[in-house]
């Protein structure tokens, strides 16, 4: 296995469309060129949530990983969302995924946990399935505790120490269990490079990781890179000014009814920095209430987030 350093920051950028729905190959390369120049984005991690990864085809899945590669000519690693129900295709997702370039994968639970739970023992033997299948170096993903996918200290150590499994995106977002938690993951798994997801509360997480994993880091790199930064430099004066700086922008991305509106939501802040000519969505997916692009905008600007200079990475697709 190939090891892969992901401490700090690595973004999880939205799937641009162009206006008939269709991917759109010369935003992504607008979009990847843009994060992989910038010092401290160490992977982009694409087809999650923030990406619509779920509501592409498989051909517009690999397409995809294939696109942000290129766009950054290789210069930092692609993590693909390993995404499907079943262990056995979600093994085939994974293989997928390595021929089309992706240098490890990040595991989803299977679905149906979300409402029914997980038998115990299921977690580990998906993470071992997928990993003895394709050979793809594998994050473990925690979800919130509210939902029944989420997994119990027991089930993230053993699945912490399969082959394969390198680093963990938490989203626990219960800061109870974040803070009992963590410190034994770190004591018994010190090589398990730990990540955060919370874009809403980032300034809480950021002083126990090794960096974070968030769909923000692809509008906001600059400011979060800089809060990783100030969180492992123990400086709270620092990162307590990154985040009430970036707050109007954390409202208005992730403060809103549904947190799928967050996906929206990131792609107008990525219309006002001029890397994005419009916030086109799929199903089941919604554009956003009337007004919200004026509002996004704002916090973008209070938050010193400008226009990017693209001129050079106006590159075909």
């Amino acid at each position: 296995m190939k090891a892969l350093d992901l401490r700090g920051l690595s973004p999880a950028p939205v799937t641009p469309f162009t206006l008939d729905g269709a991917v759109d190959f010369a935003a992504i390369q607008r979009l990847g060129s843009w994060l992989g120049t910038i010092d401290g984005v160490k992977s982009l991690v694409v087809l999650g949530h923030a990406g619509e990864g779920t509501f592409l085809t498989r051909d517009e899945q690999e397409q995809v990983i294939r696109a942000f590669i290129e766009s950054t000519n290789g210069r930092i690693p692609v993590v693909a969302g390993i995404t499907l129900e079943g262990t056995k295709v979600a093994a085939e997702e994974a293989k997928r995924a390595v021929d089309a370039g992706a240098a490890a994968g990040l595991v989803y639970p299977s679905h149906g946990w979300l409402r029914f739970g997980y038998q115990k023992g299921a977690p580990q033997d998906r993470y071992r399935a997928i990993y003895e299948e394709s050979g793809l170096p594998l994050i473990l993903f925690q979800y919130p505790d509210a939902t029944k996918a989420t997994y119990n200290l027991e089930t993230q150590l053993e699945i912490a120490a399969q082959p394969g499994v390198f680093a963990m995106k938490n989203g626990v977002r219960n800061m109870k269990r974040w803070d009992t938690e963590i410190p034994v993951i770190r004591r018994e798994r010190p090589d398990l490079q730990i990540l955060t997801c919370h874009d809403e509360y980032l300034l809480h997480t950021m002083f126990d990781v090794d960096g974070a994993l968030v769909g923000y880091g692809g509008i906001a790199p600059e400011p979060l890179i800089e809060m990783i930064a100030a969180g492992k430099a123990k400086d709270y004066a620092k990162a307590r000014a990154l985040h009430d700086r970036l707050l109007p922008v954390t409202s208005n991305v992730y403060h809103r009814g549904s947190h799928m509106e967050g996906s929206v939501a990131l792609k107008w802040a990525l219309v006002a920095r001029g890397i994005l000519d419009h916030a086109t969505v799929r199903p089941p997916l919604l554009p956003l209430a009337e007004g919200a692009q004026g509002e996004i905008a704002a916090a973008m600007k209070s938050a010193g987030l400008g226009r990017v200079d693209t001129s050079a990475t106006k590159k075909a697709a």
